[in-house]
């Protein structure tokens, strides 16, 4: 009994020891990495977990190298990797896991961390890898939110959000903006540009101009890579967390995604970005978020995109107005929208024509019709 005390003991100074150094303290988060599977080898993976490991996190190496300061679990072939590091995490023996690939169910995806290139900010990308929703506007409104969840698990108390301006982007501004409205608070974040706006440019994504940038999980994909390896010609991955973990409705195992191209530094940071995680508790922060988005109607919100009409028939009787000069732009309207956005003026007797602004689509009509337009379009459901 004297024995096991004074291993507490022991044990218990020892953290104090590691935190007074690292600045962290409590216990230690248990991460592991699978290191077979890189396009660098193992020892750019093993590099990383030595890396982390200084900072006050216990490193369990999954892979055929041994090091000081990580644990090593030592496995055949990367197969073999896979299965022992998810046998770890059901048995609740590690508090999460970076890995090069994993079958997330649809309904999560991953966000990932980036440094921007123009001023250093760091940013989380919404979403990565993974697929929140078949439906297209469904998973970047669940993509924001699992940005707010991660970026708020590692401290940032109300990051801003922006949507990247790719199709859909609108139609999740809209629904985000009515999240907002139903008492979910979200701080929409300000485009660089001079015409502002949450919807975000490219300008937007090298300044960092939002905390969280909405997209989908191919276009995030593209962005990470990116970021990350522009300087490398992309064969190695140098800068930024990696992919970032697998965030969705109900689901609790951290697992994070870094690629087979990704460096040590990158690595390393992906293991300090799961121990920033644990620390902050980032399930709790998705119960609680995901609670607070359905109580202001999310699941209702996203029922009516499924099932809303998406627009008028079109008759072959509908004939364009009198011609007139078209000034008036009407941004807003979703790209496969507009044809039908244009009809629906034209039924109401004003002229209008289609086009596309800096900003992505948009309808034409003149200056004098413009604030009778935009209230039909609302009325129509083509902009918010």
């Amino acid at each position: 009994m004297a024995g096991k005390i004074e291993k507490i003991i022991a044990e218990t100074f020892l953290e104090m020891a590691e935190g007074l150094q690292s600045g962290n303290y409590g216990k230690k988060p248990k991460i592991a990495l699978t290191g077979m599977g890189s396009e660098h080898g193992e020892e750019n993976a093993m590099r990383a977990a030595v890396e982390a490991a200084r900072d006050g996190i216990e490193v369990w190496y999954i892979g055929s190298l041994e090091a000081e300061g990580v644990k090593t679990v030592h496995v055949a072939n990367d197969d073999e990797g896979h299965d022992k590091m998810q046998e770890l995490l059901r048995a609740g023996e590690i508090d999460g896991c970076v890995t090069m690939h994993f079958p997330f169910p649809i309904g999560v995806s991953t966000v990932g961390r980036a440094v921007t290139p123009a001023f250093g900010r760091e940013m989380y990308i919404a979403n990565t890898t993974g697929t929140s929703s078949t439906d297209r506007i469904e998973g970047m409104v669940r993509n924001a939110i699992a940005g707010i969840i991660t970026a708020k698990a590692c401290g940032v108390a109300a990051p801003t959000v922006g949507i990247l301006n790719v199709d859909g982007a609108r139609q999740t501004e809209k629904v985000l903006h009515q999240l907002d409205e139903g008492g979910y608070p979200i701080r929409f974040a300000e485009s660089a540009r001079a015409d502002g706006g949450a919807v975000m440019r490219g300008n937007d994504v090298l300044q960092g101009s939002a905390d969280v940038m909405v997209t989908d999980s191919l276009t995030g994909n593209v962005l990470s890579k990116l970021l990350s390896s522009y300087s490398t010609g992309g064969s190695f991955e140098a800068v930024g967390y990696g992919y970032g973990p697998g965030i969705g409705e109900g689901y609790e195992q951290l697992v994070m995604i870094i690629s087979r191209a990704s460096g040590a530094p990158v690595i390393a940071n992906a293991i300090r970005f799961a121990a920033q995680l644990v620390r902050g508790k980032v399930f709790e922060v998705a119960k609680a978020e995901f609670a607070a988005a359905n109580k202001a109607g999310l699941k209702e919100l996203l029922a009516g995109l499924k099932s809303a009409a998406k627009g008028p028939e079109k008759e072959e009787d509908v004939k364009a107005p009198a011609k007139e000069i078209v000034t008036a732009q009407i941004p807003g309207i979703e790209v496969m929208d507009l044809d039908d956005a244009v009809r629906t003026l034209w039924k109401m007797g004003v002229y209008a024509e289609s086009g596309m602004g800096c900003t992505g689509p948009i309808v034409l009509v003149s200056e004098a019709n413009k604030e009778k337009a935009v209230e039909a379009l609302k009325a129509a459901g083509y902009v918010g």
